[in-house]
């Protein structure tokens, strides 16, 4: 690993995963790191904390898709969807949802978004290992694949295009014929009959307690914890002097946005307008579920993460567009739940399921906002992961961490740019 050029005091805002891997990133090349979070590390609070766990490279596609604009009536008529919208919230979001209809309307603009996340998702397992095992977790990483379930070869062929991308962008896979997919997972419904194996595919057996150890990790090689919220900065003729933070403001050299969806508003401070919302992700995890699952897997026809975890079976997924303080809609985790048991016919509940909700920070066209802000270059934007926050954080991190110490960072940063946004 390069060393700092130059030893900077960073402040990062925010602890959730990809603040957390920023921070340690940073402490490793020998900065000085004041890490700004009002809650609990790896808290519930935090998006990543009852995610889908996966750490795949095969998520490269984005939530929008050609035609996906006749879907959207059924989407606000339809309670049990995958994808649901709240009316009330509704012309709040057109903005937002008119740029997300946009971005995938046509299979060109869904290539060019799958290839910009290829860059960030293709060795993210092998990353977390060596981010996982700097902070000495590294049992919380698996590294044994992950498989998408199919009803059968014609329902792949519905999903061609998705993979023909993943393909052409280097996601090794390979098909799985019913008897070997019986094999690998016994206990999946017999209404599953074709499957494709992600062989570089990963996943994290508990997000929140990673999360954490990477936050404590930072502690211990010398950053520093202030449990506080960041409101703005100090900026004068175009460079920064502090983080104003809820608990006096912070002098420092260079500052990191990465705070999720409160991102926006600290954005807007620095020059940089970014469409941003609050993508509501539902989970629930059903502790000792009589059932074995090999690897995580992704039954197609619910789009929901099953895995397993240290706490026990995680079926995570849903989309609701609601604002981010709108009280959760249980409902949702029913829906969760009744997937489960159609896909594992043979789960046990023998103790009510444990249920989260959390608020993924999303942008329109599903790539991140990552670079310098364009009212101050000491002001670093590193939010807006959406689906792909846990499996990214490590890329990001070195990518923030080649920003700060002035060198090239390992990726072209343009799709990625505040800018795009207007």
């Amino acid at each position: 690993m390069q060393p700092a050029v130059e030893r900077k005091h960073v402040v990062v805002i925010g602890a959730g995963i990809i603040g957390a891997s920023i921070a340690l990133r940073l402490v490793q090349e020998g900065h000085r790191v004041t890490i700004l979070e009002p809650g609990e590390p790896g808290g519930t609070q935090a998006a990543s904390y009852g995610n889908g766990a996966f750490l795949s490279p095969a998520s490269i596609i984005p939530m929008s898709a050609p035609g996906l604009w006749r879907k959207v009536p059924g989407y606000l008529l339809d309670p049990t969807g995958a994808l649901t919208i709240r009316w009330r919230y509704l012309p709040r979001l057109m903005p937002w949802l008119w740029r997300f209809l946009a971005s995938g309307w046509t299979e060109t603009r869904v290539e060019r978004t799958a290839a910009a996340l290829s860059g960030l998702l293709q060795d993210a397992p092998a990353r977390h290992v060596a981010q996982a095992e700097a902070v000495g977790r590294a049992d919380l990483i698996r590294r044994d694949g992950l498989i998408y379930a199919f009803a059968d070869r014609d329902a792949f062929r519905e999903d061609a295009f998705s993979w023909r991308l993943r393909d052409k962008f280097g996601v090794i896979s390979r098909e799985l014929e019913e008897p070997e997919l019986r094999e690998r997972l016994p206990d999946l419904s017999t209404g599953y009959r074709f499957g494709i194996l992600v062989e570089g595919g990963g996943h994290c057996l508990d997000p929140g307690r990673y999360t954490a150890a990477l936050v404590a990790g930072a502690v211990r090689g010398g950053a520093e914890l202030v449990r506080a919220d960041a409101s703005g900065f100090d900026i004068s003729s175009g460079k920064l002097r502090a983080v104003h933070g809820t608990s006096g403001d912070i002098l420092c050299d260079a500052a990191v946005i990465a705070a999720g969806v409160r991102s926006k508003r600290l954005a807007l401070t620095v020059g940089d307008n970014v469409s941003l919302e609050s993508e509501r992700g539902y989970s629930i995890e059903i502790s000792d579920p009589g059932i074995a699952l090999s690897v995580p897997v992704m039954p197609q026809d619910g789009r929901m993460a099953n895995t397993m975890t240290a706490n026990g079976l995680r079926a995570a997924g849903q989309v609701e567009l609601a604002s981010e303080d709108a009280p959760p809609n249980w409902h949702r985790t029913d829906i969760l739940l009744e997937h489960l048991r159609r896909t594992w016919p043979g789960l046990a509940l023998k103790k009510t399921p444990r249920r989260w909700q959390g608020n993924r920070p999303s942008t329109p066209d599903g790539r991140p906002v990552i670079g310098a802000a364009r009212g101050c270059a000491q002001v670093f934007h590193a939010f807006g992961h959406g689906h792909i926050g846990l499996a990214s954080a490590p890329m990001t991190a070195e990518i923030v961490a080649a920003l700060i110490a002035g060198r090239e960072p390992p990726l072209d940063l343009a799709p990625f740019s505040p800018a795009r946004f207007g």
